[in-house]
């Protein structure tokens, strides 16, 4: 091969590189989107009312305007982004009520996360007021670190951290005021 024709050789390979080099177009977003998980619910409910019964009993009825399931993710959860009243019942069938502005409950943990106006109304008349509340469903236990308000016919108390079983009858207070009638 003589000198001229590997000149030509080279100007067409460095023209062919060139060429294609700044033909690429920054796309790297878009390729990235490619291989994203999308957020995208299992089901979505709107206007729903849900009843679980355990054992034939009516256990609680939950409702809301929208109901999302996210049991497809690596982590999975409900979302209740609209709000969420619970009605639930002990063994007596006695009601107590929740109400939150956003609910979210995570499968794997079982944990479920109240936030927004959370209100809950024992059957006797107990209320605690929370701007986020959280129930631990293996334990059966709610529980706060944030500010709440506690009602009762034996407790007035406002403060910060509480938590309880869903019975009312183990009550600890973190940091309190208030008043609280002690038997003797």
């Amino acid at each position: 091969m003589n000198q001229h024709t590997k000149y030509i050789l080279w100007n067409i390979v460095t023209v062919f590189t060139v060429t294609m080099f700044f033909s690429c177009q920054g796309n790297y977003d878009e390729v990235r989107k490619i291989d994203e998980t999308a957020l995208v619910p299992v089901g979505v409910a709107t206007n729903f009312e849900l009843r679980y019964v355990d054992s034939m009993k009516l256990r609680s009825i939950v409702s809301g305007k929208v109901y999302s399931d996210f049991s497809n993710q690596k982590f999975p959860y409900q979302e209740f982004p609209e709000g969420v009243h619970v009605e639930y019942f002990d063994d007596k069938n006695q009601k107590s009520t929740v109400e939150a502005d956003y609910g979210i409950i995570y499968s794997e943990t079982k944990l479920i996360d109240l936030q927004g106006n959370v209100v809950v109304t024992s059957f006797d008349g107990k209320v605690l007021k929370a701007p986020q509340l959280y129930y631990d469903q293996l334990n059966d236990w709610i529980f706060t670190e944030g500010e709440f308000q506690f009602t009762s016919p034996d407790y007035d108390m406002e403060g910060t951290g509480i938590d309880f079983n869903k019975e009312y009858t183990q009550l600890r207070f973190h940091g309190r005021k208030g008043s609280a009638v002690i038997e003797e």
